[in-house]
């Protein structure tokens, strides 16, 4: 699904991603870990196209050169990114908030014509109970809690039926059962699509039971399950601080 091969990007005389190589199959689910200034979200700039790489290859589904390409043909591509603050149409309902995001022409004739389907209500519908905010379909987006705007916003990047999310740092600001609810909703969307998770907080990937890439300092220092990871003693020392 995603080969990114020996990718480097620098900003002045700051290396923010060296010589990084990470493969992801279709159907799996990638821990993409590391402290604050490891090169997590440099990375993820990279494969959805808003930076250029200075050196290296990144493609997808095995034939998409993503370093040639701009972020809208790369989310054409079918690559979604949700990014660590929420940033849903508070004024617009929960539904009508998926109605805006559904994958549709968006060309100006086409929009003009624009009534929902049964199918369009049909996928509506599923990505509420997804999201677990089916009880909320009718509420002002700014009245959910923080986790739910999550959950919302991870809706609206599922409604233009991405192949590829490119998630981060999914439950930062949540509540402890909003941090298991989001485990178990990353679990359900996996089930159909394929997933790169930017955290920090090893715990929570912990709980997901993904496969990791350890970064540091813009360097993959350690990669395996999480027990593995943990027990790494670069990683310990850089990350676990002990």
């Amino acid at each position: 699904m995603l080969v990114v091969d020996r990718v480097s990007r620098s900003f002045g005389s700051v290396a923010a991603v060296r010589d990084v190589s990470f493969t992801l199959g279709p159907g799996s689910v990638l821990g993409l870990l590391g402290p604050n200034g490891a090169g997590k979200t440099t990375m993820m700039d990279v494969v959805t196209g808003k930076t250029r790489p200075d050196g290296g290859d990144v493609y997808f589904e095995g034939i998409h050169d993503l370093s040639k390409l701009d972020e809208t043909q790369i989310a054409t591509l079918g690559i979604g990114r949700k990014f660590q603050k929420p940033t849903v149409f508070e004024m617009h309902t929960v539904e009508d908030n998926l109605a805006l995001a559904l994958k549709n022409d968006r060309r100006f004739q086409a929009t003009l014509k624009w009534h929902e389907s049964s199918a369009e209500k049909d996928r509506i519908d599923g990505i509420l109970e997804t999201i677990r905010l089916n009880s909320q379909r009718n509420s002002l987006a700014s009245s959910l809690s923080h986790g739910q705007k999550q959950w919302l916003e991870i809706g609206m990047l599922l409604a233009q039926e991405p192949k590829l999310l490119l998630v981060d740092e999914p439950v930062a600001g949540m509540t402890d059962a909003e941090t298991r609810q989001t485990v178990e909703l990353l679990k359900e969307i996996n089930r159909d699509r394929t997933i790169v998770v930017v955290e920090h907080d090893m715990t929570f990937v912990r709980d997901l039971d993904v496969r990791v890439t350890v970064l540091h300092e813009g360097s993959v220092i350690a990669e395996g399950s999480i027990d593995q990871v943990s027990t790494n003693e670069r990683v310990i020392a850089v990350y676990l601080g002990r």
